[in-house]
């Protein structure tokens, strides 16, 4: 059933359950995506591995979400998109199971391989889908309630999985995972409308041809150098607290607790913002993380200003999707899922680029050549923002 036949409190029910739905799904992928980093170990130990080897865990995931990503739009052009959500879905479903069950290393790599069309997919739809669930004056604010889930996710996913890693095994807490997306799934099945294929345009080569767009082009050297920079210092985050600020396992598990909540706030704040401030959003945040970068090498020493700075990273850094997908609904309306594809493979591949950037120069230098590069590549980031902002409003009438 369409919403638009709807009478407008059912249809605000209807879209509210979609929503939260797809938020509950965000929540599941995003807490399967990060669980091998707390149960690195015994995972390896278990199936006889390197800590290297089980890493590779996390990269396939990551690689098989942007091939998916950036191809997912053509290959769905005429399907109905609500049994591709279900499909996604029942992907991560899989992927869990799998994991959980793993006998060896080939099916533990394809149980992750499986979450990373899970991944690419689900993310690069999700602008669209809420575009299409959703009226438009509230478009920003279900975007920021499916990066709640993600900030939920960041916030308890290392925490809970080494926890219940030590209560009933790494194969207990991958497959804890497993229920969550089942219950996603159900939810999805009752409250996503059908959408039909809309005709849309694109090969699999469209979703390059918007890189054509000067704007686009710009808006996605943005997004590039914005996740890089959050990612070049905060991968490292751990052995910096570890190192400079000399917190035990309690204080950092408070730290990242801390840092998750402030996102989840932050993701809450932040959709009534975007309607009137959304080029001022967009330069701000990645502003305010240069200077949190550079304040973290001055007073990191100290555990209460850098558990404040810490916080208002976590309150900023996590609304920074929420801006940018916004961005895209408004810049793309006609191919956001294309856009979407795109701007999803960015980010995965700024994170991988971040990381290895600061991994570099960590190991060659020091934190506060990561710390820097983070500061420099966040500020790049603002100014592109700008440039943004500037090349739409000489386009408004």
């Amino acid at each position: 059933m369409s919403t638009t036949t709807l009478p407008l409190q059912a249809v605000d029910r209807q879209v509210w359950g979609a929503v939260l739905a797809m938020s509950l799904g965000a929540f599941a992928l995003v807490t399967s995506e990060f669980l091998p980093v707390s149960l690195l170990t015994p995972l390896a130990t278990d199936l006889a591995l390197t800590e290297g080897q089980a890493g590779q865990a996390i990269s396939i995931s990551g690689l098989f979400a942007v091939v998916t990503s950036l191809f997912i739009a053509s290959v769905i052009r005429r399907l109905d998109r609500r049994p591709v959500l279900l499909f996604l879905t029942a992907l991560m479903i899989a992927s869990g199971t799998l994991v959980a069950f793993a006998p060896n290393y080939s099916t533990l790599m394809i149980g992750r391989a499986i979450l990373g069309i899970a991944i690419g997919g689900s993310w690069a739809m999700s602008t669209a889908v809420m575009m299409r669930i959703a009226p438009e004056h509230f478009v920003p604010k279900a975007i920021a309630l499916i990066q709640g889930g993600t900030a939920l996710a960041t916030a308890v996913a290392a925490p809970i999985g080494s926890y219940m890693g030590g209560l009933i095994g790494w194969r207990g807490a991958f497959f804890c995972v497993v229920p969550l997306a089942a219950l996603a799934f159900c939810w999805q099945a009752f409250t996503l409308p059908k959408m039909p294929s809309q005709n849309e345009s694109g090969s699999a080569l469209q979703v390059f041809r918007l890189l054509k767009n000067a704007k686009v082009a710009l808006g996605m050297a943005a997004v590039a150098l914005l996740f890089m920079g959050q990612f070049t210092l905060f991968t490292y985050l751990r052995p910096f607290l570890e190192l400079v600020t000399r917190v035990d396992v309690s204080g950092l598990s408070l730290l990242l607790l801390i840092i998750g909540m402030a996102g989840l706030l932050g993701t809450m704040l932040i959709g009534s913002v975007l309607g009137t401030r959304l080029y001022r959003v967009l330069m701000i945040i990645p502003l305010l993380m240069s200077a949190i970068a550079v304040a973290l090498l001055l007073v990191g020493h100290e555990m209460w200003a850098t558990a404040a700075l810490l916080g208002a990273w976590g309150l900023i850094a996590t609304c920074a999707p929420v801006g940018w997908f916004t961005w895209l609904s408004r810049t793309l309306p006609r191919d956001a899922e294309t856009g979407g594809g795109l701007m999803v493979a960015v980010i995965q591949l700024a994170i991988t680029f971040g990381a290895t950037l600061g991994g570099v120069l960590y190991d060659g230098v020091g934190y506060q050549a990561t710390f820097i590069a983070s500061g420099v590549l966040l500020l790049l980031a603002s100014m592109l923002a700008l440039l943004v902002s500037r090349l739409d409003l000489r386009r408004l009438p």
